[in-house]
C-alpha cells in the first residue's frame, strides 16, 4: 500500500494519535504518495460526469486536502476555484502543488476553514468533495449538507464519489469491519478523537440528508471507469445533488 517514499509507521501512529487537524498537519509533506489520496481514476471520471452539466463559473473543493479536486475545478470553472480545509499543512502543500501557472483555468483561492462553518452565501455553481466523508460523523451529516447548500447559487450542484459497500462477509467487509471498530475503540481511550470511519455514510442516509438540508433529489452517476462488482452494481457511483431555484 505505501511507498518507500511514504509515510512511516511511525509517522502514520504519531498521525493517529493526534486530532484531524493536527494529524492531516504531519501527513500533508507525504500525502499524495499514500493510497489515501483520490485515484486520478475517480477524478477524471468524475470531471467527465460533470462536464454536460456546465460550465460552470464558480467552484469550491469541500476538504480540498492537497487539492486534487480543485485541479479538477480548474478545468470545469471559468472564473473562480476555492478550495477550502482545516489544516493548514494541507493547503500549504495544495498551493504548494497547484500553482496559477501550472494549468489554465482560474487561479486557485485558497481558506482554511471548518466546513462544517463554511464561510460562504451563495457564491458557488459547483461544489466537490473527494475522500472526506469518512472524517463525519452521521449527526453531523445535515449540519455539513446545509452548509454546503447555503454556499451554492440556486441552481447549483454539490458532487461527491460515494464507493458501493463490500459484499456482506468479504475480506474487505470485514477489513472495514474491524478498521471502525478500531477507530472507535481509539476514541474511546484517547484524546483527542480522530474521527475517521468507513462505514458511516450508507447511500440511503446521505440521500436522505441532502433532502432535508434542502438539495432536490441527486442524480446518481455510476464512474464506470472505476468499474462493476461481481453482481453487476457499480463500485462509485458520482452524487450530484441540486440546490433549487
Amino acid at each position: 500500500m505505501f511507498t518507500a517514499e511514504g509515510p512511516t509507521l511511525r509517522e502514520l501512529t504519531a498521525q493517529a494519535l493526534s486530532s484531524v487537524e493536527h494529524g492531516y498537519d504531519l501527513l500533508a509533506p507525504k500525502f499524495d504518495v499514500t493510497p489515501f489520496r483520490t485515484p486520478a481514476v475517480v477524478l477524471e471520471a468524475t470531471a467527465e460526469a460533470l462536464r454536460p452539466w456546465g460550465p460552470f463559473d464558480a467552484g469550491l473543493d469541500v476538504c480540498c486536502g492537497t487539492g486534487a479536486g480543485t485541479g479538477l475545478l480548474r478545468e470545469l470553472c471559468r472564473e473562480r476555484v476555492t478550495g477550502v480545509d482545516v489544516s493548514a499543512g494541507m493547503l500549504a502543500r495544495a498551493r504548494a502543488a497547484h500553482p496559477p501557472e501550472a494549468a489554465p483555468g482560474p487561479r486557485p483561492e485558497w481558506v482554511r476553514a471548518d466546513v462544517r462553518a463554511l464561510p460562504f452565501r451563495a457564491e458557488f455553481d459547483l461544489a466537490v468533495s473527494f475522500g472526506a466523508s469518512g472524517h463525519f460523523l452521521p449527526r453531523e451529516r445535515p449540519g455539513l449538507f446545509a452548509r454546503v447548500h447555503a454556499a451554492l447559487r440556486p441552481g447549483g450542484r454539490f458532487a461527491f464519489p460515494l464507493v458501493a459497500p463490500p459484499r456482506v462477509g468479504s475480506a474487505a467487509y470485514w477489513t472495514s469491519w474491524a478498521f471502525d471498530t478500531a477507530m472507535r475503540l481509539r476514541n474511546a481511550l484517547w484524546w483527542p478523537p480522530f474521527v475517521m470511519y468507513y462505514r458511516t455514510w450508507p447511500l440511503r442516509g446521505v440521500l436522505d440528508d441532502l433532502e432535508r438540508a434542502g438539495f432536490g433529489p441527486a442524480d446518481l452517476v455510476p464512474l464506470e471507469a472505476v468499474g462493476r462488482r461481481a453482481d453487476g452494481a457499480p463500485r462509485c457511483r458520482l452524487v450530484v445533488a441540486r440546490r433549487p431555484g
